[in-house]
This record gives structure tokens, C-alpha cells and sequence, in this order.
């Protein structure tokens, strides 16, 4: 694939406001839920210095980009002292799914930016962009339905390990504890290793989302 420069910072400056909007809102959820831990760090901010982890912040949406896949991300995981949230593991069901909904509610509010904008047309059962305002609406929409899909895979320390703890016997549960350490290095294996099957889940999820987002506003 050629590297576009241009095209390249767009997607990176998308990226950085999906994942520091993502970060933000599980810390505000953890301290609605009684949790000031992520305040306390400086986590409740728009300074994407205090969210962003060189591996999964940067490195993986490079080789993501340069592999011409679905670009997602991740940043540094926001602290949560669940001891201290409301509902126990519940609590922290819903600090953790805050992030990957704040990522599908931006995307649906590109795509509706979009749509009744005419800069994404609809011809023929597919969604089209029109010119360059359109393109970046267009990765803005999939850079974070991407996002939102990868973190609920269930692998520490991504969001959907934390929703399926809530659910999980107590087995289960001390496998996920058992994981959290090396969760990291099984996420990055997965996406260099997997990285085909990967984006194929991906785009599959995105473009089920998508006609949802169509079949909303009757496209």
C-alpha cells in the first residue's frame, strides 16, 4: 500500500479524539459510579498526552494503516478501583462498555452528519462519500465502529473482558485475573498474527452496524 502522508494524519487525529473521548467517558462513568480514582489521575481530560500508550495508541494503527485494514487503537487503561464503584462488578460492567458506546454514538453521529449533509450518498443497497469532507466522515465513522467492535473482544485489558467478568462464574473470573498481566501481549500477538481474520471480523461488525445506522434513517 502507498503511504499517503496526509491521508495518514487524518486518521491519526481521528483516532486520537475517538480514543481520548473513549477514555474520558469510562472515567466519568466510574466517578458517577462513586470512583474518583481516574479524576485523581487526570484521566477526566482532553489532553490526549494522558491517555495515549505507544503500542496500541500508535504502533498497531500504523501496521493497521500500512496493512490496509480496519484501523483501530487503544490507549493506556483509565485506573478504576472497583472496590470503590456502586454494583460491584455491574459497576464495572458499565464503566467498561461506557468506552466502546461512546465510540458506536460518535460514529452514528458522523454518519447522520454525513448523510443529511450529502456528503455520504446511498445508491444501490451502499454508502458512497462525496468529495474530501465526505472521505473524512467516512473514517471518522469506521475508525470508530472499528474501535468500539475491537475493545469488546473479550481480552484483558480490553472492555469486553471486563463485561464478560460481570457474567463470568468464578472460574472464569480467576482466568481473566490470571490473564490481565499478559493481556497486552496477546492483543498485539493477535493483531500481527490474526491480523486478516481480524479485519474480517471487523468489517463484518462494522458493516451490520452501518446498515442499522441505514435502516434508522430509512436509507
Amino acid at each position: 500500500m502507498k503511504f499517503d502522508v496526509g491521508e495518514f494524519l487524518i486518521v491519526i487525529v481521528i483516532l486520537v479524539i475517538s480514543t481520548v473521548l473513549h477514555e474520558m467517558a469510562h472515567g466519568g462513568v466510574a466517578y458517577l459510579l462513586g470512583d474518583t480514582t481516574a479524576k485523581e489521575n487526570g484521566r477526566l481530560s482532553l489532553n490526549p498526552l494522558k491517555h495515549i500508550d505507544p503500542y496500541m495508541s500508535i504502533l498497531v494503527p500504523i501496521i493497521l494503516y500500512l496493512l490496509g485494514g480496519p484501523i483501530f487503537g487503544g490507549a493506556k487503561p483509565v485506573p478504576v478501583d472497583s472496590r470503590k464503584l456502586k454494583w460491584g462488578p455491574w459497576g464495572m460492567a458499565l464503566v467498561a462498555i461506557a468506552g466502546p458506546l461512546t465510540n458506536f454514538l460518535l460514529a452514528f453521529g458522523v454518519f447522520l452528519i454525513g448523510y443529511f449533509s450529502g456528503a455520504f450518498i446511498s445508491e444501490g443497497g451502499e454508502l458512497y462519500y462525496s468529495g474530501q469532507m465526505g472521505y473524512i466522515l467516512e473514517e471518522a465513522m469506521f475508525i470508530n465502529l472499528g474501535f468500539g467492535i475491537f475493545n469488546l473482544i473479550p481480552i484483558p485489558p480490553l472492555d469486553g473482558s471486563r463485561i464478560l467478568y460481570a457474567i463470568a462464574p468464578d472460574g472464569a473470573r480467576r482466568f481473566l485475573e490470571g490473564v490481565e498481566k499478559y493481556g497486552m501481549i496477546i492483543v498485539l500477538v493477535l493483531v500481527m498474527i490474526f491480523s486478516s481474520a481480524l479485519s474480517r471480523l471487523l468489517i463484518g461488525g462494522m458493516n451490520g452496524i452501518l446498515d442499522f445506522f441505514r435502516f434508522i434513517v430509512g436509507a
